[in-house]
């Protein structure tokens, strides 16, 4: 039997270009989805799918993400003074609970791969989850939810996939499948046999890419340990998993959801959009400001 996943890595240490000048002193994932950070929504993610400890693997000017997640007497103090208890249970809800996260910090701007390698200590010798903040996934089943389940499924390692946007494969990383049906697919979950990093127009083995979620066995952290820098000078998570391929099971899993692309300004547009209509408590008189605006 697999062990459960109990753990998730969270690469935070980018520098958010896509987003700048919003991002120059405000870290992009606490950027705000209508009225909360990014991160908020992350983290409720992963605790809907069972997540009992985060590791944020941090970068230079990040100090907000860990000041977030910390009390703030002060606040606390004059919110239940002036008796707006709604808006000091929002404050409260996203406090770290004793021992659910720890801040680790990556020293060089080396990749997605080493930045999971930095956090190999805390997560030991157990299958863990790896969360992209960029990609917020809206979905009535959270996406990593989904991705728990599946791997209490069949084990191994779980890539949460979805299908590109038409033309547009050579910009993401492309997985192939096993030759189950005509097209290598049967159902959502499909076992994979590669993994093809913007493959050139034409090539792509399959229109599924991958969208941010991943649930990783503890043994990626002996390959990163040695793995050579690839595209771009960095050590690429993609060129670790190819290399496990080889030695264990990988599963795509195509979840039931919607991504957006927080690290993208049109992308940060529409999940504003998106999340507020998405609010019981907001969603008429949004969509009523959307129409007046349109």
């Amino acid at each position: 039997m697999s062990k459960r996943v109990r753990k998730a890595v969270l690469p935070v240490a980018g520098l958010g270009t896509r987003v700048l000048p919003g991002a120059k002193t405000t870290p992009k994932e606490m950027l705000n989805i209508f009225d909360r950070p990014i991160l908020s929504y992350i983290v409720e993610e992963g605790r809907a799918a069972g997540i009992e400890h985060f590791v944020f693997v941090t970068g230079r000017g990040k100090g907000a993400i860990e000041d977030y997640f910390d009390h703030h007497p002060e606040l606390e103090s004059q919110l239940q003074a002036k008796g707006k208890t709604e808006i000091l249970a929002d404050v409260l809800r996203d406090l770290a609970r004793p021992g659910e996260m720890s801040f680790v910090r990556q020293m060089a701007p080396l990749g997605l791969g080493h930045a999971v390698w930095c956090a190999r200590d805390i997560i030991g010798d157990e299958p863990f989850a790896v969360i992209l903040p960029d990609m917020l996934m809206a979905a009535d089943t959270p996406a990593l939810a989904q991705a728990v389940a599946a791997h209490g499924q069949v084990g191994g390692n779980i890539i949460v996939v979805e299908p590109v946007p038409e033309g547009q494969a050579h910009m993401y990383g492309i997985v192939a499948l096993g030759q189950k049906g005509g097209d290598g697919r049967d159902g959502r979950l499909n076992r994979m046999t590669g993994m093809v990093e913007k493959p050139a127009p034409g090539t792509a083995p399959s229109n599924l890419f991958i969208s941010g979620r991943y649930i990783l066995q503890p043994e990626i952290f002996a390959i990163l340990e040695t793995q050579p820098r690839g595209a771009g000078g960095e050590i690429q998570l993609t060129d670790a998993m190819a290399t496990l391929m080889g030695r264990q099971d990988f599963h795509a899993l195509e979840y039931e959801g919607t991504t957006y692309d927080c690290g993208d300004k049109i992308g940060l547009l529409r999940a504003n959009v998106a999340f507020a209509l998405r609010r019981p408590d907001v969603a008429e008189a949004a969509r009523a400001a959307i129409r007046a605006l349109l």
